[in-house]
């Protein structure tokens, strides 16, 4: 039996966290979660995720900082990252993509934009 896909939602917001898990359950993956940067950062090496969601604004590290730690390790560079924030100016989009993010979606999330995103990086 194969095993689901791990997606990693990063979120300071249990909010944000539910809604994602919810436009995901229907889909088969497995879902991990943290609440900061810090721990995004130390679960992407424990559990290899093949996907994360990076909130931007958060406790402890941000999202940029978290992006950039990730993409600084070996063991998870290659990891894709989908940014998902409220900060839609392109000055943060920008930023996003030059820390290594590989999508960018704004929130309100559309269901449809990040399944689409998600099935982009690593299919079903």
């Amino acid at each position: 039996m194969v095993e689901p896909k791990k997606i990693l939602v990063v979120d300071d917001s249990n909010t944000a966290r539910m809604m994602c898990q919810m436009i995901l359950k229907h889909r088969p993956f497995k879902i991990l979660t943290a609440s900061d940067g810090l721990e995004a950062v130390e679960t992407a090496i424990s559990e290899q995720p093949d996907l994360i969601l990076m909130d931007v604004c958060m406790p402890k590290m941000g999202g940029i900082e978290a992006v950039r730690n990730i993409r600084a390790r070996e063991e998870t560079r290659a990891i894709p990252i989908i940014m998902v924030t409220t900060k839609g100016e392109a000055e943060n989009v920008e930023l996003g993509y030059e820390s290594g993010c590989n999508a960018y979606v704004t929130k309100p999330i559309s269901s449809l934009e990040l399944t689409s995103k998600i099935d982009d990086l690593i299919g079903e």
